[in-house]
């Protein structure tokens, strides 16, 4: 035996070294829980009947509002990275989607939906496919390993065409992001109603997931200004049925630039902390998940297991009937020929093999076969005399 000693890593040896959160661990074994090709809870829940969905193993935050309203800066910001292009023009004219990876890339088109197949329906929508972005940035910053943002066009009134239906791609988007932040910015393209018109849409089935703020608000001039601005954007809102309820809040962020202090409030802040809550919330919704899974994977298993003990008992009971059958069928042509044998042997041998009494009750067995015979034999041919006699008496009257 080698006296090398094999080093052994503890489970948790990521979560130790800082390189992987407790959160970001237990949403990737959950997922790996799942996709196990051998032993996954999705393959088990095949050859049972059931079918599973794996959960995500990051959380989706989309970024809408009119064009300049700081979607993009936002992202930069929190990657403390810049990966999107910003600009006071339409600088996201697709959708993109910034992720963390390994290494830096981009992706275009078809590879972004590869690597992210749920995603892959948007192909329905004409021109999507073309203008589908992905940026995979290195940045460890924040929670940025647990969220892949998506960064969607940005919104303009009037005579502005759009290489694809930008309404009907923000709104099934919508039904698979975790968060939707809502930016309005204070510089006059707020009150854009092609935005409202969407936010309206959304918060009809997912008000919870809306998140709305004030962007840019250091560029609204003085205190009295951002309210002015704040109460047109709240009137505007107000007026919309599904958007005019209790407990409504728009946080003002802008992005801190130490080389222009502001005497505005920032809010930036409450949207990470925003995004940690939903990403908490979908931790514990995936535990939620894989537990009510198992459960069903394990009463599928119970029934099945059930309907295989009946089937069996049904097969015996079958199996016993069958031979039954089978042993019955030989015997009655064995006891026949072993009567046949029997009787044409003769006294002394049957004496020496049966013995006295067992030749006598084989007589008497075989005697009141022969009488049993006869008296048939005999029906019989009374039977025939008499059918014969009623012929003759027919010949005699004719």
């Amino acid at each position: 035996m080698s006296g090398k000693t094999k080093s052994r890593s503890a489970a948790n040896a990521d979560s130790l070294s800082g390189s992987v959160s407790c959160d970001e661990r237990i949403l990737r074994d959950c997922h790996q829980l799942y996709t196990d090709s051998d032993s996954g809870l999705i393959t088990v829940a095949q050859s049972v009947g059931v079918t599973l969905l794996p959960p995500r193993k990051k959380i989706t935050v989309m970024l809408m509002g009119n064009h300049s309203a700081g979607k993009s800066s936002f992202i930069n910001w929190y990657v403390e990275e810049h990966i999107q292009r910003t600009g006071v023009a339409i600088e996201t004219q697709g959708f993109s989607f910034v992720t963390s990876g390994r290494k830096r890339e981009s992706l275009t088109g078809n590879a972004t939906l590869h690597l992210y197949p749920h995603f892959k329906p948007m192909q329905e929508f004409k021109g999507v496919s073309e203008y589908l972005s992905t940026e995979v940035c290195t940045s460890r910053q924040k929670r940025f390993s647990l969220v892949t943002f998506v960064d969607s066009p940005g919104l303009v009134d009037g005579d502005m065409k759009y290489p694809f239906d930008v309404d009907q791609a923000i709104m099934w988007l919508g039904e698979l992001c975790d968060l939707i932040l809502v930016f309005f910015d204070p510089m006059g393209q707020a009150l854009c109603k092609r935005t409202l018109n969407i936010v309206e849409s959304l918060n009809e089935k997912h008000g919870d997931r809306l998140r709305f703020y004030l962007s840019k608000a250091d560029e609204a001039g003085g205190e009295s200004d951002r309210q002015r601005v704040m109460m047109q954007i709240v009137q505007e809102l107000c007026k919309r049925p599904g958007l005019n309820k209790c407990g409504f809040d728009m946080p003002t962020i802008y992005i801190p630039n130490p080389n222009k202090p502001s005497r505005c409030v920032n809010q930036i802040e409450e949207v990470c902390r925003t995004v940690e809550k939903t990403i908490n919330q979908t931790v514990q919704n995936t535990l939620n998940s894989l537990e009510k899974d198992c459960e069903l994977i394990t009463q599928a298993i119970a029934d099945t297991l059930d309907n295989d003990r009946q089937t069996s008992v049904e097969n015996r009971r079958a199996r016993c009937k069958g031979c039954f059958m089978a042993l019955l069928g030989f015997s009655v042509p064995l006891a026949l020929m072993a009567l046949l044998v029997l009787g044409s042997l003769s006294r002394e041998l049957l004496e020496m093999a049966l013995g006295d009494q067992g030749t006598e009750a084989l007589s008497l067995y075989m005697d009141s076969t022969d009488s049993v015979q006869q008296t048939e034999k005999a029906a019989a041919g009374e039977t025939r005399i008499r059918s014969g006699g009623g012929q003759d008496q027919e010949e005699k009257a004719v």
